[in-house]
């Protein structure tokens, strides 16, 4: 692993009339539009982190006290987070499958082999335009027909897959282990621009205003532009970065491999703040989740942390019995994380205070995926949990 030593960067009117009442109504719809754009719909989990921002967000209701609906033995390690469209549930495996799920039931719709010598890890589906897309440790983005399972179309790159696919517009976009994003027309797999890096792109890249935006094992914060594969933004990140980024009004969110979670503005390039626990010094693998002001990170340091959107401050943290790689979803003000300890956790929000908690006997690093209510995640030992 080739890693690049750079520098970091520090970076009223007394009278209310008509018009302006009418101007403030029309930023709160413009904020309410753009905060419920920053969350998935209730009935869908269309890709890694649930929006192409990343933000983690679902506008989902989950029951307060839910209870496990049923499970699904993979055969090997699930460290892909799932997909969720039209009642179907779609996940990788380390035993190279890709398989489709009925969220009612569980029962298997069909599978799809994607390698025969190398599984799926951390790649997790997107699903748009009547296709299913993963990467799998054979370097090899696969797009399969959603609703048979074939094969539509393959793109192999020359390094192992650990990126999750974003769909936007007619591209997907996928990151490579050979230092590449690559933009591919999602319908026919033909290859559209490829953007290099100076080392393994891990993260899923998070896409706003035509942007991909990305944090690199290279040190880097980079910026491509979607339509042309141009670098568009190109910013010191001061340690080295597999998380992914939330993007939420104009900064991006994301933790480091030198115990930091970073605030970037995406306008200037400059830091925001860097958070870092005053005690335990940790790496962040966990990719952020942001809602309702708050970032919400698990850390190798065994704990889940909240952290003040705005200034960087801590506002709680919660202290599981193993590293947490897992990345938080959110939905009705609550926290859904996975921890190595093997336990499924519902943290209050505002609080970090926990409410609920599931043991699966075996370490979690998948992500959740929530839609209709539902909150799907697997585990290392191979099998999918479905809770509701």
């Amino acid at each position: 692993m080739r890693l690049l030593s750079q520098s970091r960067r520090k970076w009223f009117s007394p009278t209310i009339g008509a018009t302006t009442v009418v101007a403030a109504l029309a930023l709160l719809a413009g904020a309410n539009t753009a905060a419920a754009q920053d969350a998935a719909p209730p009935d869908a989990w269309t890709q890694f982190r649930g929006t192409a921002s990343l933000t983690g967000n679902s506008s989902a209701t989950v029951p307060d006290n839910p209870r496990l609906l049923w499970s699904f033995e993979a055969g090997e390690s699930i460290d892909s987070s799932a997909a969720i469209v039209n009642g179907t549930v779609y996940v990788g495996t380390y035993t190279g499958e890709l398989v489709a799920l009925d969220l009612e039931t569980g029962d298997l719709k069909w599978r799809y082999r994607a390698s025969e010598r190398m599984g799926i890890g951390e790649s997790s589906p997107a699903v748009g335009n009547g296709l299913v897309y993963v990467g799998d440790l054979a370097g090899v983005l696969h797009a399969v027909d959603a609703e048979t399972g074939d094969e539509v179309w393959t793109y192999a790159t020359q390094g192992e897959i650990k990126s999750s696919p974003v769909l936007s517009g007619d591209r997907v976009l996928i990151g490579s282990y050979d230092g590449y994003l690559y933009g591919l027309d999602a319908a026919t797999g033909e290859l559209k621009w490829q953007a290099e890096t100076q080392n393994y792109v891990h993260a899923t890249p998070a896409v706003t205003d035509g942007i991909a935006y990305f944090g690199g094992c290279d040190e880097t914060f980079h910026g491509v532009r979607i339509s042309d594969g141009e670098e568009v933004t190109s910013v010191p990140a001061g340690a080295y970065t597999a998380a992914s980024s939330a993007i939420r009004d104009g900064r991006a969110y994301f933790g480091t491999f030198d115990n930091e979670v970073v605030s970037l503005d995406l306008g200037t390039g400059d830091i925001v703040w860097r958070y870092e626990h005053p005690q335990r010094h940790f790496p962040f693998y966990s990719s952020a989740l942001h809602v309702d002001g708050t970032v919400v990170i698990g850390g190798r340091d065994r704990m889940v942390h909240g952290i003040d959107a705005g200034t960087g401050e801590m506002r709680w943290t919660f202290m599981t019995r193993a590293r947490v790689d897992s990345s938080p979803a959110a939905a009705n003000g609550r926290v859904y994380i996975g921890s190595g300890d093997g336990r499924f956790y519902i943290l209050d929000l505002d609080s970090g205070e926990k409410l609920w908690e599931f043991d699966t006997g075996a370490p979690l690093s998948a992500s959740p995926a929530i839609a209709d209510g539902k909150v799907v995640i697997g585990s290392q030992d191979g099998v999918l949990y479905c809770f509701g």
